[in-house]
C-alpha cells in the first residue's frame, strides 16, 4: 500500500492533479443530489474541498496557487465571452434598471460591512472575506487576496472567513426569497410582465391600403417612413412575389412583414390593414405556404463573412432571396442592412429553392464547423485580460493603485471580444456546450483550490467564538441587503417576482440559489435578469474588495 499512500500524500504533480480531480468528482456528483427541490451543483466542490483539506490532505503551495488562478481566469474569461455578444445592447435596454437595482444590493451590503467592521472591530481583512463568502463571490476573494498579498498582508483570515460564512451564504438567498414569496408576493407578482423577450421581431400580415404607399417602390416607402421593416413576401391576387426594392407596391398587396415589436402599429398606419393572423407561432410550416417559395434557416460559417454588415452581403441583388430573421443564440434579431453578423448566426433566407441554395454555398452552413471550438482565441484572450488586470489604476484618495486583478481583468477582456470580435472579423463563437464545460472546469478548479486552501483550518475556526461571530455576520450580510432592495422592487409593480430573483441571484453572484428561482417561478426571466447583472456585479465586487482593503486595513 505504500503506492497508494505515495499518490495521495506525496506533494507532486501527480499528485496534485489526484486530489483536484478527487475532489472535482466528488463534489460534482455531490452538488446534482436535490434537496427541497435544491441543489447546490457546482459549489458543492467548495465544500467537498474544505472537508478534503481539514482531514489534511493537501498538495504543494505553488501548485495549488497555479491551479486556482488558472481556474478562476478560465472561468471569468469564459463567462466574459458567454455574456458579452448581448452584454451592451441589453445596458441599453431594461438592462440599465436591472443593474441599478443590483448596484443597490452590493452597495448596501459594503455599507454595512465597513459600519459593522467598525462598530464591532472586526479587521477588515477578516471582513472582507466575511463579505466574500456572503456574497458567494469567491472571484471577489481572489482579488482581495491579491490586494492583501500586494500589501504584505496575509489573505489566509481572509479564505478561512469565506469558508465558514459560504455556507450560510448559499442558504441565505434562498431563505430570503422563501419569506419574500409567503409574505409579500402577491399571486400578480408571479405573472410574467415581459413575456418573450428574446424575441425582438414580429410578423405581421398587412393589406395595402393607405393611398400614400401605393405607387412606391419598397426602397422609397422605407426611406420615407424612416422605420426598419423586411417584407418576405408579397401576395398579389394568386400570385406570389418575393419582394425587391424596386418592387413597386399596389393597391390590396397582401405583405408578409417582419419588423420590430414596437413598431407594429406604424406598419398598420404605413400600410393601413392588419390582417389578423397569427404569424408568430413556432409551428408554422413556412414552406407549405407556397410551393414556389421556400424559407431556409442557414448558418453563417464562411470566417470571412465574419464581422460583416448584412448589407454588404447583397443577397437580395445577386442571389434573389430576402433575409427576414437572424437568430443569435436564443435571440431574435431583425435583419436590416445595419446588422453586424457574426460568426455562428442563423439567418431565416426565403427565395426560390435554387436561389436559397446559392446563398446557401455564400454563407457556410456548415454545421461541423461550428463544433471546433477556437481554443487558440481563447488562450489569447486570457493573455490579454491578465495583462489588463496588472495595469494600476490610481484613484483620488487612495494611497496605492487598484487592479482589476486576475478576476477582474479577464471577465472585462472576455466581455470586450464577445461585443466587439466581429468588427475585428476575430472569431470568437464557442457552443453552449464548450463554454458550459470551459466555466465549469475553470470554476470547478478554483472552488477546489479554495476549499482545500481553507480546509485544514475550518473546524477549528468554527467552533472558537470568533467563527461564530463570523458565521452570524454573513448571514446578515446576506439576507438583510436582497431583503430590503427586493422589497423596494416589488413596490415598483414594473417586474414579475422571478425578475427580481435573478437580479437578487445575480448580484450575489449565487448560481445555485438561482436553481431554486428557476424551479419556483415561470418563464426564463429569473434567468435572464441573472445573466444582464451578473458580469457588472462581479466586476463592481472585485473592485469593492481590492478598494475595501486598500481603505481599511
Amino acid at each position: 500500500m505504500e503506492w497508494l499512500n505515495g499518490l495521495f500524500n506525496l506533494h507532486s504533480a501527480l499528485q496534485a492533479v489526484i486530489i483536484l480531480s478527487l475532489v472535482c468528482a466528488v463534489g460534482l456528483a455531490l452538488g446534482k443530489i436535490r434537496l427541497g427541490g435544491i441543489s447546490l451543483g457546482v459549489a458543492f466542490v467548495f465544500f467537498v474541498g474544505i472537508a478534503v483539506g481539514n482531514f489534511g490532505l493537501d498538495i504543494d503551495h505553488q501548485m495549488l496557487d497555479y491551479c486556482e488562478t488558472f481556474g478562476l481566469v478560465l472561468f471569468v474569461y469564459t463567462l466574459g465571452l458567454h455574456v458579452g455578444p448581448n452584454f451592451f445592447s441589453s445596458m441599453l435596454h431594461e438592462g440599465k434598471d436591472l443593474n441599478l437595482w443590483s448596484l443597490a444590493v452590493i452597495l448596501l451590503g459594503t455599507v454595512m460591512a465597513v459600519g459593522l467592521s467598525y462598530g464591532l472591530g472586526v479587521p477588515m481583512s477578516e471582513m472582507v472575506g466575511i463579505l466574500s463568502g456572503a456574497t458567494t463571490n469567491t472571484p471577489a476573494l481572489g482579488a482581495a487576496q491579491q490586494a492583501l498579498e500586494h500589501i504584505g498582508v496575509n489573505g489566509g483570515s481572509a479564505a478561512l472567513a469565506t469558508a465558514v460564512t459560504y455556507p450560510l451564504g448559499v442558504v441565505g438567498v434562498i431563505f430570503a426569497m422563501i419569506v419574500l414569496r409567503k409574505f409579500f408576493v402577491k399571486p400578480a407578482d408571479l405573472e410574467l410582465k415581459n413575456e418573450d423577450e428574446d424575441n425582438q421581431t414580429y410578423v405581421g400580415q398587412f393589406v395595402v391600403v393607405n393611398p400614400a404607399v401605393v405607387g412606391k417602390t419598397i426602397e422609397d416607402v422605407s426611406k420615407g417612413s424612416h422605420f426598419k421593416f423586411i417584407i418576405s413576401r408579397i401576395w398579389r391576387n394568386e400570385e406570389v412575389i418575393l419582394p425587391h426594392g424596386n418592387t413597386v407596391l399596389e393597391n390590396h398587396d397582401n405583405l408578409l412583414v417582419v419588423a420590430n415589436k414596437e413598431e407594429v402599429a406604424a406598419m398598420e398606419i404605413l400600410f393601413g390593414q392588419e390582417v389578423k393572423h397569427d404569424w408568430n407561432k413556432e409551428q408554422i410550416d413556412w414552406n407549405h405556404i407556397d410551393s414556389n417559395v421556400e424559407s431556409r434557416i442557414i448558418v453563417l460559417t464562411k470566417p470571412g463573412l465574419n464581422g460583416k454588415l448584412l448589407g454588404e452581403l447583397s443577397l437580395r441583388d445577386v442571389y434573389g432571396v430576402n433575409v427576414s430573421r437572424v437568430l443569435r443564440g436564443d435571440i431574435k434579431l431583425l435583419a436590416t442592412e445595419d446588422l453586424r453578423l457574426r460568426h455562428g448566426d442563423r439567418l431565416t433566407v426565403v427565395g426560390t429553392p435554387d436561389a436559397v441554395d446559392h446563398a446557401e454555398h455564400f454563407l457556410g452552413n456548415s454545421v461541423k464547423t461550428l463544433n471546433e471550438p477556437n481554443l487558440g482565441n481563447i488562450f489569447l484572450g486570457m493573455i490579454l485580460g491578465l495583462a489588463i488586470g496588472t495595469i494600476p489604476l490610481s484613484l483620488p484618495g487612495m494611497d496605492s493603485p487598484i487592479r482589476l486583478g486576475i478576476a477582474g481583468g479577464p471577465i472585462i477582456m472576455g466581455i470586450l471580444i464577445g461585443t466587439f470580435a466581429p468588427r475585428l472579423h476575430i472569431i470568437s463563437y464557442t457552443t453552449a456546450s464548450a463554454s458550459l464545460m470551459l466555466r465549469k472546469l475553470g470554476l470547478s478548479l478554483y472552488l477546489a483550490c479554495v476549499g482545500l486552501d481553507a480546509g485544514k483550518d475550518f473546524l477549528g475556526t468554527v467552533v472558537r467564538p470568533e467563527g461564530l461571530m463570523w458565521i452570524g455576520l454573513g448571514f446578515l450580510l446576506t439576507v438583510l441587503p436582497i431583503f430590503i432592495v427586493a422589497l423596494i422592487a416589488l413596490r415598483t409593480k414594473k417586474y414579475d417576482f422571478g425578475t427580481i430573483c435573478g437580479v437578487l441571484c445575480g448580484s450575489m453572484a449565487n448560481p445555485m440559489a438561482l436553481v431554486y428561482a428557476n424551479d419556483t417561478t415561470k418563464g426564463e426571466t429569473s434567468n435572464i435578469s441573472y445573466t444582464t447583472v451578473y458580469p457588472l456585479g462581479m466586476f463592481v465586487r472585485v473592485i469593492i474588495a481590492q478598494m475595501l482593503v486598500m481603505f481599511f486595513v
